[in-house]
């Protein structure tokens, strides 16, 4: 266990001179890596989403696509097309930007629901059928999606079956002053993401990705999160609880973070510190209109989480 928890300092230390001040922030998102989840951001332009996803990208050694969201973007667009070819007399499979091992897709909610939709299928599935035929995605494979949550005309938000299919839902958030400065200072020559070297391979990903399955979870750790689970099940300020495939990628998140943390069996506090990441998208407040939904979610689980006993 060791061995790994240095590569994966080395990983977390790799990508945090590109992404100043965002420990925490490049912290969860190795969790959602090693737990082959899948990680939504919602927040502002500019406060380095797409920084983040290069500097991953660059410390795995592994491919990279950026996806500009737009109202006008077909399904084919983002899985691919066959394209016939008269001199052969047949179709050929051309794949689209999905096949790759990380997928930036900016501002998700700007593409229409049926894009939305497609892409999402093939998060959950790994796999893609066009005219008949399966296609695989490529391992490792990542999507990290962003959207702006201060702008709403011409957006289609996600709704929460599909916010579901995102293991993590993070806020980047503005860095201290401090960090700033120092980004200032850095970007004069250049992207710092696109200095980085890489760390990891996508073969030594895959094997940690394994580990992380290892990850011991105790029979009390398991209680432990179904009871908030059920918790958010009959909690007086919800509409809508967590489901069962959302108390499973809880389950799977705690796992990474154990492993991060360099050991290979869950603690309490890991249940702790993935409860809001993980559960706050997937439930509903009662009552409360859209721009307002996450502040008070996050505050329903952080009451959860304070009125659930905690194991021994």
């Amino acid at each position: 266990m060791s061995e790994h928890h240095e590569w994966l300092r080395a990983v977390e230390k790799n990508i945090s001179q590109a992404i100043l001040g965002k420990s925490d922030v490049i912290r969860l998102a190795l969790v959602a890596l090693l737990a082959e989840g899948h990680l939504l951001i919602e927040d502002a332009p500019g406060v380095g989403k797409t920084s983040l996803a290069k500097a991953i990208a660059h410390t795995l050694g592994c491919k990279f696509t950026r996806l500009q969201c737009t109202p006008d973007m077909l399904p084919g667009d983002i899985l691919g097309t066959s394209v016939f070819l008269p001199n052969k007399g047949e179709f050929e499979f051309r794949p689209g930007p999905l096949f790759t091992n990380l997928l930036l897709t900016d501002e998700i909610n700007r593409t229409t629901p049926r894009t939305q939709s497609a892409l999402l299928e093939a998060m959950m599935e790994r796999q893609i059928s066009i005219d008949g035929q399966t296609y695989k995605l490529p391992r490792p494979f990542m999507v990290l999606a962003t959207q702006n949550p201060l702008e709403f005309e011409g957006t289609y938000p996600l709704p929460e079956n599909q916010l579901d299919r995102f293991m993590l839902c993070l806020e980047v958030g503005y860095p201290d002053r401090e960090a700033e400065k120092n980004a200032l200072i850095n970007h004069r020559h250049g992207e710092p993401s696109d200095e980085l070297h890489a760390i990891l391979t996508p073969e030594r990903l895959i094997e940690l990705q394994t580990l992380t399955h290892h990850v011991r979870v105790d029979d009390a750790i398991n209680d432990y999160i179904l009871d908030i689970v059920a918790a958010t099940r009959k909690h007086s300020e919800l509409t809508l609880g967590v489901s069962t495939r959302g108390a499973i990628t809880f389950s799977k998140a705690v796992q990474g973070l154990a492993l991060v943390e360099g050991r290979d069996y869950v603690i309490p506090d890991d249940v702790k510190r993935m409860a809001i990441p993980v559960l706050a998208h997937r439930v509903i407040g009662r009552g409360v209109i859209r721009e307002g939904q996450r502040d008070r979610t996050r505050a329903v689980v952080r009451q959860i989480l304070d009125s659930v006993p905690v194991p021994k």
